[in-house]
């Protein structure tokens, strides 16, 4: 009987255990994202502006630095069309955990520069140490993770996500709610990290080993490098902007900025996040059947617009109503424009995600490389200048106005496989955008602002099923009717 490490998934297969993939990510999904959520408007009362400004900071110098851990070999593993071999592991793991011990002596080394440079206490350093082992532990995630995701048991592979979810959030809101500010952070990066590595070990066991293949190598960095690179264009696009966002608007500045886009990409984290990564490996699996192909891709494009773009446009619609909720609250009413500006992007990502994911699939890295390039010139072209003439709402801006770029990977993408867009995409954006006008103007007279937002997310919610019944007719109720059966036959 083949193990783990070599078990390789039937193409017949294929498309249940993706579906199944997706409905476990998303199910599970539900009560994880339940605590972030909660965790992160509770972390928004009991901390400031600038200590999530720090945060953010601190977080995206460890990102740009964990970039040069990998040189592309885990979606190398991923999108191998062979059987993996011990050799192909051992490799990459020793590879992997050499580059990582270099970078962390790199950090400790420039650590005293970057705190003098962005003015950090002593607390921020410690922060800094600690995502820097958690970046560690991370790398030795990487082979059981792989195991996993190659083989689509994504039933297991979500089960430390939701340990590592539960573990931080916890720690974090505690301590936050006890004063502890910026070290709150700290400790729950450690217990996360710590607790995430043991998990995945007993659920996708792996007998660490160093080895190092030449050929096994070479083999893998044809795919990983160029990968790897387009992986670059993002960190540079979004990691080392904000490194350098921290010098030109400030930790506040920089707190309000990850406000408003982590609430604006709520609705990605749940469902892109997790379609995304199904995607990648069973896009790869279905590269030699166009046909297979073309319908995962519109099948991904629907579920993603069906279910992120009514939130979108409901949370924009109310969200200057929901800051006033609670008085502790309104200090992030100055972020409300950029919350706006960065669903709006969300509602973009949404479309071109998948578009990037069907292009490394299917082999094309080096459209999606030059795609990178494109945002990543956008990016330093427009977000430096637009954030020193209006600050922070300034960048936000200048997301909205790159996001507007996505047509571009549509076009690339759709040169590889011909896929419609009108029903996957244009439907459910027209029945959000008519629910999104009503619920504006609906006013339904209660004194109580709470039960005005839960009426009118209520209404909404009806009115979205109406309209898009209005323009998707009965196959609506067919595709749902469809993802009930094969969810009940997951197992």
């Amino acid at each position: 009987m083949e193990n783990a490490e070599t078990a390789e998934v039937d193409l017949a297969l294929v498309k249940k255990r993706s579906l199944t993939g997706v409905f476990s990510l998303i199910s599970r999904s539900f009560f994880v994202q339940g605590i972030a959520l909660a965790s992160n408007f509770l972390l928004t009362i009991f901390l400031d502006p600038k200590t999530f400004g720090v945060f953010f900071l601190v977080s995206a110098f460890i990102n740009f630095f964990s970039y040069f851990s990998d040189v592309g070999l885990a979606a190398a593993l991923i999108q191998k069309r062979e059987k993996l071999d011990d050799k192909d592991l051992k490799t990459t793991f020793t590879v992997q955990q050499i580059l990582v011990l270099l970078l962390l002596a790199i950090i400790f080394v420039i650590s005293p520069f970057v705190t003098k440079w962005y003015s950090l206490s002593r607390e921020g350093l410690w922060l800094l140490y600690a995502l820097g082992l958690s970046f560690f532990f991370s790398s030795l995630k990487t082979i059981p993770s792989i195991l996993l995701e190659r083989n689509l048991n994504f039933n297991l592979l979500v089960i430390p996500q939701i340990v590592e979810t539960i573990i931080f959030n916890l720690v974090a809101v505690f301590l936050a709610w006890k004063g502890f500010e910026i070290t709150s952070f700290t400790i729950a990066v450690l217990a996360r990290g710590m607790v995430g590595l043991l998990v995945i070990y007993l659920i996708s066991p792996w007998r660490v080993g160093l080895a190092f293949s030449k050929d096994s190598l070479k083999r893998l960095l044809r795919f990983g490098v160029p990968y790897q690179a387009n992986t670059m264009m993002a960190v540079l696009k979004d990691d080392l902007m904000t490194i350098f966002l921290g010098r030109i608007i400030g930790p506040v500045g920089l707190g309000y900025l990850g406000w408003a886009k982590k609430w604006a990409e709520q609705p990605l984290r749940f469902f892109m996040d997790n379609v995304s990564k199904v995607a990648f490996p069973a896009f790869s699996r279905l590269q030699d059947d166009k046909q297979k192909l073309t319908n995962a891709v519109e099948k991904s494009l629907f579920f993603l617009a069906f279910l992120t773009f009514p939130i979108l446009v409901g949370f924009s619609v109310l969200a200057s109503d929901l800051v006033k909720i609670i008085p502790r609250y309104s200090k992030w009413e100055p972020a409300i424009l950029a919350l706006y500006l960065y669903a709006f992007n969300s509602a973009w990502a949404t479309i071109s995600t998948p578009m990037t994911n069907l292009l490394n699939a299917t082999g094309n890295i080096k459209k999606t490389f030059k795609l990178m390039v494109m945002w990543l010139i956008l990016t330093w072209a427009l977000m430096p200048v637009l954030g020193l003439r209006l600050g922070y709402n300034g960048v936000a801006i200048a997301a909205s106005v790159i996001s507007l770029s996505s047509v571009v990977a549509v076009l690339v993408a759709r040169k590889i496989v011909s896929f419609n867009l009108v029903n996957p995409v244009l439907k459910p954006l027209a029945a959000s955008l008519l629910m999104g006008t009503v619920i504006h103007f609906l006013n339904p007279g209660f004194s109580s602002l709470t039960a005005s937002i839960v009426f009118r997310l209520f209404a909404g919610g009806v009115l979205y099923f109406l309209f898009s019944y209005l323009f998707i007719g009965k196959t609506l109720f067919a595709d749902i009717e469809k993802v009930y059966l094969e969810f009940k036959r997951r197992k």
